[in-house]
């Protein structure tokens, strides 16, 4: 008897020390629940942004993998969903999946002949843009002839054609979580499609001059850079209304989502925008972004040819023709735009894209700028550019 209430009370201690990590353990599980919770509640606001960009670190130029295949300049690409693959396009008028681990060539849809029957479907003039569906079922891919071409990814089998834009195709977007479509084109307009109907939805209309660039997220609306017009709009498609920008200089050439309430936008003034949904005018505005070229006293800033976005993170890229991609940290509320890192990377970067899970950045490169011939620079190689992204530990705050 002595010795077993001498054990009582290790057994008892040992069972609520049990209890307790049962406790402990239901509470970090809950409060684990409870931040996602609040990370999506955030993300369908559009207001979620995660501090990533403070842990990038700048990859050593050895680390970047050059992947060689179009003959001229790439004007823009895709990532899939799953980051396992990459499209790229170009103004040789073909598309290139790529192996993202491999780096190996996965499919080649070659140049279509012009004016030549029966042939396998293709572009026959330059792509300027493209776009793949949330579920990684669809591909489209846009060109100088007004031609939407839809594709199944996996197979790169041929699906439909979609005609109807006047001018050349310049931007396209799927709205996430949908096979809805949205164009954008040289002739002002906006048009939507739905690809699982083969079916076009309805053309809205409203900027004053070519359009550039478009991108879309979840909710039914999209964004537009309007190019030499001066101004960024959103569409509110359900209403066929639309909000208008104002805060370039230049041509606005690109734009992208941060999340359903912010954007961020590139110019040929050398100027890149930060913008909430909910003000006309940028939140944050960085002027000569990629500093400045030419002789002294006639300097003009390097256009602005790209940008991108870690969706719902606090990390953007730009592309210009200035020898590097530069990686940025937007400030609180989206009120500043900070320098991280500079990237060397020769040539035009056409086309910028993060993957999915923000551990690697994808460029498309080319000796000319994807929307002309303005300059060509020669020791240039038009390359599509995998740029790991790794993180390391985050700075702590000084004093702490």
């Amino acid at each position: 008897m002595g010795r077993k209430s001498g054990l009582w009370p290790v057994i008892t201690g040992f069972l609520s020390y049990v209890e307790e990590e049962k406790v402990d353990a239901r509470e970090f599980e809950e409060d684990q629940v409870a931040g996602r919770l609040k990370e999506d509640v955030l993300e369908q606001r559009g207001r979620l942004q995660k501090s990533v960009a403070k842990e990038i670190q700048a990859p050593a130029p050895a680390d970047i993998r050059i992947l060689r295949g179009h003959q001229l300049s790439i004007t823009c690409l895709v990532i899939t969903p799953d980051d396992l693959a990459i499209f790229s396009a170009a103004k040789d008028c073909t598309i290139i999946k790529w192996s993202v681990e491999s780096g190996r060539k996965l499919h080649v849809i070659p140049r279509a002949k012009k004016g030549t029957e029966g042939q396998p479907p293709g572009h026959s003039s330059h792509i300027l843009c493209m776009a793949i569906s949330s579920d990684g079922k669809y591909l489209a891919s846009g060109d100088r002839s007004k031609l939407i071409l839809i594709w199944e990814a996996q197979s790169c089998q041929h699906l439909y054609t979609f005609t109807g834009h006047r001018d050349a195709v310049s931007g396209l977007a799927f709205r996430r979580g949908t096979h809805q479509l949205y164009s954008t084109s040289h002739d002002r307009s906006v048009k939507v499609w739905n690809v699982a109907e083969n079916a076009y939805v309805e053309t809205l209309f409203g900027h004053q001059d070519a359009v550039a660039a478009l991108d879309a997220l979840s909710r039914e609306c999209c964004v537009t850079a309007g190019g030499r017009d001066g101004t960024v709009r959103v569409w509110k498609i359900p209403e066929e209304s639309q909000l208008v920008f104002y805060g370039h200089q230049g041509s606005i050439d690109s734009i992208q989502l941060i999340n359903e309430e912010h954007m961020v936008s590139g110019a040929d003034d050398g100027s890149v925008a930060l913008w909430g949904l909910s003000k006309k005018r940028p939140l944050a505005l960085q002027r000569e972004a990629h500093g400045l070229r030419g002789e002294p006293g006639l300097e003009q800033p390097f256009w602005v040819s790209s940008v991108a976005a870690l969706l719902n993170t606090d990390l953007v890229a730009t592309g210009s023709h200035s020898s590097c991609l530069r990686l940025w940290q937007c400030g609180e509320g989206f009120r500043r735009l900070d320098l991280l890192c500079d990237i060397p990377l020769v040539g035009f970067i056409n086309s910028l894209k993060f993957s999915s899970a923000g551990d690697f950045l994808v460029a498309g490169v080319g000796q000319e700028h994807r929307l002309g011939r303005w300059w060509r620079i020669r020791e240039a190689r038009n390359s599509v550019c995998i740029i790991p992204l790794r993180r390391g530990p985050r700075p702590t705050a000084a004093g702490s």
